[in-house]
């Protein structure tokens, strides 16, 4: 048997391959939309991608597994589990075929079984794999949301992403039975999960690979608690707010994402583009670094880096339904490309064209000023609040705010920024702060996009605050309603 994990570090997704070197057949588990890595490594193992599938609906990224299924001529299979609100809307195409709990099939020696595990979502599935050349007990276990190392899926993203009211109690008790059922697998059941530190899809995500049962049995909180009542009431618990963009990659998933063009490449646009673009309020984001954006930008522009959190905020912070446009270094020859696929990979593909940071010169040769966005420090900061000069946006998530905060400062998390800007203060600077200055730097730029000049970014944000022995709180009150 042949696996090969791949992990996309920026959606910290995993999606595997896995083989039978004996026939050359191979199935691909929750493809994310970009299949060429699939391909090539298929090709590179000598391997056919006969099947195809994924876990769930997924919610973080929309699936490849439609596209690459219909791109290799190979079977996709999908939970029929879930209802008949969470059915693919593409079931009875050709290549489909629907699978529900003790389902399975065979790819030579290489057994594939399938259990229902409802909880993270309605549908979600899991597949057991036992390499029949070897054993005839599965080696180990494709969870995708719904066991990870360290933590389970969250029960409570059909309510808050989704909008399906009166569910999260539902899916968590779900959840915990899924769970019930689970534990009892071996010890030595490798668990290979769907996600890692850094997705929002749990609240405590280890960054190691995988696990074993027997080791999460011990040491994943969730597996410990035996009363249902307990266990639903910690998992609802400190959960992350979920992004914006959810809610439309269920929409998407379900339905089936469409086919890419792969090699599309936005157009390059001048400085007369870039003009026209800012008459029309056209939404264009600047890729640089945050320094880098902060030393010196194209007023009306705002800053997402081009980094590790690159597609989760802009999957938060940029239209569905309307082109955009990117600035990038002129000094990255990837970096349009680099871009263009992160955004697709999360459904964002009205890509109108691009500049290049060369543009910042043409900006002043033509006798207009940039932009810069001011910094401040927290010894600063403490003087200033002292003095009742400046006002204070902590643009973290709730449940870092209700972990400690500067005393009395408001608290809205960037995602939700924009929509209440007509709260914040106006007749004097406003302090952005989040837990190290890459989110309030981001907040920053939103506002001054929309003429808020007097916006400061905090440096080292509340970690610098506290380093320096200023004074903080906690509270599980007085926040923003989102």
């Amino acid at each position: 048997m042949i696996l090969k994990r791949f992990y996309d570090e920026q959606l910290a997704q995993a999606s595997y391959l896995i083989g039978c070197a004996a026939t050359g057949e191979a199935l691909v588990i929750d493809p994310n939309r970009d299949i060429e890595q699939y391909l090539e490594m298929a090709n590179a193992e000598r391997l056919r991608i006969t099947h195809v599938s994924e876990t769930h609906i997924h919610a973080d990224f929309v699936s490849g597994a439609r596209e690459l299924a219909a791109r290799t001529g190979a079977r996709l299979y999908l939970s029929g589990e879930g209802g008949r609100d969470w059915q693919y809307a593409f079931r009875n195409e050709p290549n489909v075929q629907v699978v529900h709990d003790g389902d399975g099939f065979r790819m030579g020696n290489v057994v594939v079984e399938i259990m229902h595990t409802p909880g993270h979502t309605p549908e979600h599935i899991i597949f057991f794999i036992t390499d029949g050349a070897a054993a005839d007990q599965p080696i180990g276990v494709v969870t995708g949301d719904f066991v990870f190392v360290g933590d389970v899926g969250r029960p409570d993203l059909l309510e808050k992403a989704a909008h399906v009211a009166g569910t999260m109690e539902g899916s968590a008790r779900d959840l915990f039975r899924s769970l019930q059922r689970f534990k009892t697998q071996p010890d030595y059941l490798q668990i290979w999960p769907g996600h890692g530190a850094g997705s929002a899809c749990g609240k405590g995500l280890s960054s190691i690979p995988q696990s074993t049962v027997g080791y999460e049995r011990r040491f994943n909180w969730a597996f410990a608690i035996e009363e249902e009542a307990g266990f639903v009431d910690l998992v609802l618990t400190g959960q992350p707010e979920p992004p914006r963009y959810f809610g439309e990659m269920k929409r998407i998933n379900r339905d089936g994402p469409r086919v890419l063009n792969a090699n599309a490449k936005p157009a390059a646009l001048g400085l007369a583009e870039l003009d026209k673009l800012l008459e029309q309020q056209a939404v264009i984001v600047d890729t640089r670094r945050a320094g880098e954006f902060a030393a010196q930008h194209i007023p009306g522009t705002i800053n997402i880096p081009l980094d590790r959190s690159f597609t989760t905020w802009a999957g938060w912070l940029l239209p569905y339904d309307a082109d955009f446009y990117l600035l990038i270094e002129a000094g990255q020859p990837h970096a349009i490309a680099d871009a263009v696929k992160a955004l697709a990979r999360i459904g964002l593909d009205r890509v109108g064209g691009y500049v290049t940071d060369a543009v910042l010169s043409a900006w002043t040769e033509s006798g207009r000023e940039l932009q810069s966005v001011p910094q401040m420090h927290a010894a600063e900061l403490a003087a200033q609040l002292a003095r009742g000069r400046v006002a204070v946006v902590d643009v973290r998530g709730r449940t870092e705010w209700e972990a400690g905060h500067l005393p009395g400062v408001l608290n809205i998390p960037l995602g939700y920024l924009v929509d209440h800007i007509g709260e914040l203060a106006q007749d004097r600077p406003l302090v952005l702060l989040c837990q190290a200055g890459g989110r309030s730097a981001i907040a920053a730029s939103l506002l001054q996009a929309r003429g808020m000049s007097r916006v400061v970014n905090l440096v080292g944000g509340f970690a610098e605050w506290q380093r320096t022995g200023h004074e903080i709180e906690q509270t599980n009150s007085a926040l923003v309603t989102v």
